[in-house]
């Protein structure tokens, strides 16, 4: 239970359920975050179960029934799933061990007492040379100094990071849309994958690449994506693996093309793509392939086309479109071209001076609207603070003040007077008299919780039990 307690804390919503029983949370749970000067994404995973139990063991702690939602499956069938289950359950921990920056080893010490916290812990140096920590996620007691461990070590990671930082270009889409060909047309040659590259095991294979510029990117070929549903019902269990993966070389990217047919309609699933690429974070272009096929062309199809993907994949307002033909090369250079673009603004950074000023004339134009009671949010400054993407904050006098609709238009006119294309931005709104209370903006030692926030690249916090 403390598990996702725990992460609860660090994200203050309701991320994860949280009941007193075993065997709730069985696959991976991803939840973005912020400590300070640092952002990370939270994964929480299931309980690593004893293997030498007995089957029926199992069944009762993982509340695992072979009859409610399994009728029609016979029973032989059934049991293998059941003793299936807690391997799969701990492959599903191991793959985010495998994949994070800092593992939490948690335990639970069955006390919720400050005082007999340091006395309980005790019991946990029989482990090995691990530094028990004793906490209290439900109360928020010890978090903070958790937090300040846990960040201590991602600084030089970060350092590492960027010295030799190469930007990920994932080329992601539904089956048959040309993701292959693409990479060829730019490789030179009919080759998408070269060699693995360090640190991607169970992962896609990347091809490295460099631009006309000398730029260096990483391209990740994925298989393609179809409808949950349309992969469960095939059966295929290789094919359930290939659409995970592109899910990951999306979350390990730094610029995302999604691809798309020119001939074919931009479906439901083109959406969720595009919701997930939004979601994650990422610089974005949207590559509309096989434009020769396209009947009768003009020079006012590409402005007709355009509205209509724009319609349609709304949440990519902002990302580049690239009109190419990767069977025949044509036009496919511009894809690198506008992903680099992409990157530097995913990667730039606005002065206070200028962003303020930015603010100052959005307010002047259109203020933040009263409540019925007469108040009005008041926004005292704002200041950037982190890339890819950017993100900025927003100190405010009360952030309950600024509904949805101001928030928006906030991020219109950040869009329409600094730019930002190809990239998504985060706006984050803190009541500036909560600071280095319970509002996530204290510094080392404030015991202050963690923000929702935005993945940093490459940093992930694995919680285990």
């Amino acid at each position: 239970m403390n598990q996702k307690i725990l992460l609860l804390a660090f994200l203050k919503e309701n991320k994860a359920i949280v009941v007193d029983e075993p065997g709730v949370t069985r696959d991976r749970l991803y939840g973005r975050s912020f400590w300070g000067d640092h952002e990370f994404m939270v994964v929480d995973t299931g309980g690593v179960i004893t293997v030498s139990k007995s089957k029926n063991e199992v069944m009762e702690e993982l509340a695992i029934t072979t009859t409610i939602g399994m009728e029609g499956i016979p029973l032989a069938s059934r049991e293998a799933a059941v003793a299936r289950m807690p391997s799969m359950i701990e492959r599903q921990a191991t793959a985010a061990v495998e994949e994070s920056s800092a593992i939490i080893f948690l335990v639970d010490g069955q006390c919720e007492s400050p005082k007999k916290g340091i006395m309980q812990v005790s019991d946990f140096w029989t482990l090995g040379s691990f530094s028990p920590l004793p906490i209290s996620a439900l109360s928020g007691t010890g978090t903070g100094e958790l937090l300040d461990l846990v960040c201590s070590g991602l600084e030089d990671l970060h350092e590492e990071q960027d010295e030799d930082y190469v930007p990920a270009i994932s080329i992601v889409g539904r089956p048959n849309v040309g993701k292959s060909s693409i990479l060829n047309a730019l490789v030179g040659e009919d080759r998408t994958i070269v060699s693995p590259i360090s640190g991607t095991t169970r992962d896609a294979i990347d091809t490295e690449f460099t631009g006309p510029d000398g730029q260096k990117f990483r391209l990740i070929d994925t298989a393609g994506i179809r409808k949950r549903a349309a992969v469960a019902s095939s059966g295929s269990t290789t094919e359930a693996l290939s659409v995970n993966r592109a899910f990951r070389a999306i979350r390990r990217s730094d610029v995302v093309a999604l691809v798309i047919e020119a001939m074919a309609c931009i479906t439901e699933q083109d959406f969720k793509i595009a919701e997930r690429i939004e979601k994650e974070g990422k610089g974005c272009l949207i590559v509309v392939n096989k434009w020769d096929t396209i009947p009768n062309k003009n020079q006012q199809s590409a402005v007709y086309y355009e509205q209509d993907v724009r319609e349609k994949l709304r949440i990519l307002q902002w990302a580049p479109i690239v009109y190419a033909t990767a069977i025949s090369g044509h036009s496919v250079d511009r894809v690198i071209v506008a992903a680099s673009e992409v990157e530097k603004e995913r990667s730039r950074r606005l002065s206070t001076a200028t962003l303020n000023q930015v603010v100052q004339e959005a307010l002047a134009f259109k203020s933040p609207p009263r409540t019925r009671g007469g108040k009005r949010g008041r926004i005292y400054y704002c200041t950037q603070a982190a890339i890819r993407p950017p993100t900025f904050v927003f100190f405010v006098n009360d952030a309950n003040l600024f509904p949805e609709t101001y928030r928006r238009y906030m991020e219109k006119q950040l869009r329409k007077d600094a730019g930002f294309p190809g990239t998504p931005i985060r706006l984050l709104w803190r009541n500036r008299r909560k600071m280095g209370k319970m509002d996530g903006g204290g510094g080392k030692g404030s015991g202050g919780r963690a923000q929702l926030s935005l993945k940093s690249r490459g940093r992930k916090l694995a919680l285990t039990s």
